[in-house]
């Protein structure tokens, strides 16, 4: 296990250096000038030679000029920059905001625990439906449940999710006002403690509604076909002509090797908890990773996004690795020490 997991993690630094030259280079493809964008506010006040000369100096202490080669080894940690020393990437230095004007950091930091919690909320809340719900239409086939199951699920997957938030924005916000549509807390408070997070929550229910409610259809189908599939194998057929109980050859025997399919969905969606709901984040306004990726895109703010672009590939990387470790934990028939 121990050689498997290091060679696999050769294997992801080298595609992660691969993937991060592509993506440098094509961010780096883009007609935008930093040196310009930083000077601009002061182009009105300074005469023409004073802006020119102080635009020169600016792109030579941002290594502008420099080969793109260059420019790369010291954004990623490979070279020291102007001043002598190792300041990129890999030293924790995701680079500088010139939207923002801040630390790529400082920038992330909230939208990352937002969007963690939302993603991380509706997803245990849809597994906590979806998993149950799709055993059981599995093993009632065909049956009212199953069909009536079967009907919505197809068309709750079918809906565009902004067309769900519009429904549900009209019925919980519009006809029966309960929930507000925009932020994360309540405008000019201040709050703290236990107080500041009742009240995030309290902004964050339909949001979290919307993304369960467009979870459902897709992860029962998911699961109800896994299990299908499982109870129609020879060995539940045995477990079942030898007495044993009915809830042990769902749980035990047929739901263990069906997880093994569905597994890969489950891991998926945690993993896209970083990535961000972009079309939740933009209709309620909240301010995540989504919101702020597609912000830093229409800003040409290509710093921040190249960094969180860079952040979500080692998490698909990792989270690739996980996914195959873990099917040797659900099924002992799967080696990945080899």
């Amino acid at each position: 296990m121990g050689k498997y997991i290091l060679k696999r993690l050769i294997y992801i630094v080298i595609v992660f250096l691969t993937l991060a030259l592509l993506m440098y280079m094509l961010y780096n493809l883009i007609p935008t000038d930093p040196a310009r964008a930083e000077l601009e506010p002061m182009r009105k006040t300074l005469k023409p030679d004073e802006y020119q000369e102080l635009y020169l100096k600016l792109r030579a202490d941002l290594g502008l000029d420099d080969p793109l080669l260059v420019r790369f080894a010291r954004w990623i940690g490979f070279m020291p920059g102007k001043n002598g020393q190792l300041n990129g990437l890999f030293q924790g230095n995701f680079g500088y905001s010139n939207f923002y004007k801040k630390d790529v950091r400082t920038v992330i930091r909230d939208p990352i625990m937002i969007t963690a919690f939302m993603n991380i909320f509706a997803t245990i809340l849809a597994l906590g439906i979806t998993i149950p719900l799709g055993i059981k239409t599995a093993v009632k086939k065909n049956s009212l449940l199953d069909k009536s199951v079967q009907v919505f699920s197809i068309v709750g997957y079918s809906i565009p999710i902004f067309i769900v938030s519009l429904v549900f924005i009209y019925f919980f916000a519009v006809l029966i006002p309960i929930f507000p549509v925009m932020g994360t807390k309540t405008p000019g408070s201040n709050f703290s403690g236990l107080r500041y997070y009742t009240d995030m929550l309290y902004y964050l229910c339909l949001p979290l509604i919307v993304m369960t409610f467009a979870s459902l259809g897709g992860m029962t189908r998911y699961v109800r076909a896994a299990m299908i599939d499982s109870l129609s194998m020879d060995y539940v057929r045995t477990a079942r002509a030898k007495g044993v109980r009915e809830k042990m050859v769902i749980y035990s025997h047929a739901w263990r090797n069906a997880l093994l399919p569905v597994i890969t969905v489950i891991i998926g969606w945690f993993l896209g908890i970083f990535g961000g709901s972009v079309i939740i984040e933009n209709t309620f306004s909240i301010n995540g990773m989504g919101k702020l990726y597609i912000d830093g895109l229409t800003n040409n703010d290509y710093e921040l996004v190249l960094a969180m672009q860079m952040f979500y590939t080692i998490v698909s990387l990792v989270g690739i690795l996980l996914t195959d470790l873990s099917y040797g934990l659900v099924d002992p028939r799967v080696r990945v020490n080899k």
